[in-house]
């Protein structure tokens, strides 16, 4: 199995379980934003894991939902939306006229996340600010699991699907952090795509199973992942045999035979999205690569308390 070193700064060992911040730190900071991702990193969290979308000027744009997301979204009065336009629909600049900062805490998605910092003045950030900032010498250790959002109104376009794709691998490129990303989606005909294009870049391989239940407030993948019912032991094979270098569980899913049966085949096992203590724990003896937190302090202070460090040496 080839290896790839984007794919290897994921990878745990003994003693060694791997931190990966996700939408920087969505717990305690406003998701996917530059202050969320240089926070993480300042910490120690030098993996993230973030989600892009692409505007109508063909700009990726780190964001998670294909629509703007009403409960963390607000216009040029100040005001939550009430109304959630599509990414794809809009330019950059128009995009730049929403605020990011804060959190409605009336609604469900809200109260999910009731320590979240309110803070004013952010806004969406390009993927190449991010890329830009990663290079910097004081963020070296930091590599990227960059999710490309697949829209299921584009499912059937392979044009606009292929150029997608192509603007991303460009940003990631004239950054020179090809060998410091994977590219990663619930969308495995997009990450053929992305092999496609760039073979030399890791493919980071989402699942979970139908039976779960959505997440409250988040566009469902259910409609663009593949159907596992029926194959459930299979899918680090089918990871595998897709050409994957890292396969990434929802946490309810993970099981001690499945994460060995994904060590064995030289997989990379990354678990998404574990902020209960008790499910970081269960990571832990599970002996997984890396565990995917919105709370990336929390997830380290678990390591440190059973003797794990994070970071290689």
């Amino acid at each position: 199995m080839k290896t790839f070193p984007a794919a290897e700064a994921f990878r745990g060992g003994d003693g060694l379980i791997r931190v990966v911040g996700h939408r920087g730190a969505r717990g305690v900071l406003p998701e996917n934003t530059m202050l969320g991702f240089e926070y993480a990193m300042s910490t120690g969290a030098h993996l993230l894991e973030f989600d892009v979308v692409m505007t109508a000027d063909s700009v990726p744009v780190i964001t998670h939902n294909h629509r703007l997301h009403a409960p963390t979204y607000r216009d040029e009065n100040g005001c939550f939306l009430t109304s959630e336009p599509k990414v794809a629909d809009l330019t950059f600049e128009q995009i730049q006229t929403y605020e990011i900062g804060r959190i409605d805490g009336t609604s469900a998605y809200g109260r999910r996340f009731p320590d979240q910092s309110q803070i004013d003045g952010l806004r969406v950030p390009r993927l190449s600010d991010l890329m830009s900032r990663v290079v910097q010498p004081q963020y070296q250790a930091a590599h990227l699991m960059l999710e490309i959002k697949s829209d299921p109104d584009f499912a059937f376009d392979a044009g606009y699907r292929s150029k997608l794709v192509a603007e991303v691998i460009a940003v990631v490129r004239e950054a020179g952090l090809d060998q410091r990303t994977l590219l990663h989606s619930f969308d495995w005909n997009l990450l053929a795509e992305c092999q496609r294009q760039a073979p030399d870049i890791p493919a980071s391989f989402l699942t979970q199973l139908p039976d779960n239940a959505d997440e409250v407030g988040e566009d469902s993948a259910k409609s663009i992942s593949p159907d596992f019912s029926g194959i459930e032991t299979q899918i680090p094979d089918l990871v595998a045999k897709a050409g994957g270098a890292l396969w990434c569980p929802y946490l309810d899913d993970v099981t001690s035979q499945g994460v060995s049966r994904a060590h064995e085949l030289g997989l990379v096992v990354a678990v998404w999205t574990v902020n209960e203590p008790e499910d970081i724990d269960r990571m832990i003896d599970l002996c997984v690569d890396a565990i995917v937190s919105d709370y990336p302090g929390r997830v380290q202070r678990r390591l440190s308390d059973h003797g794990f460090q994070w970071v290689s040496p």
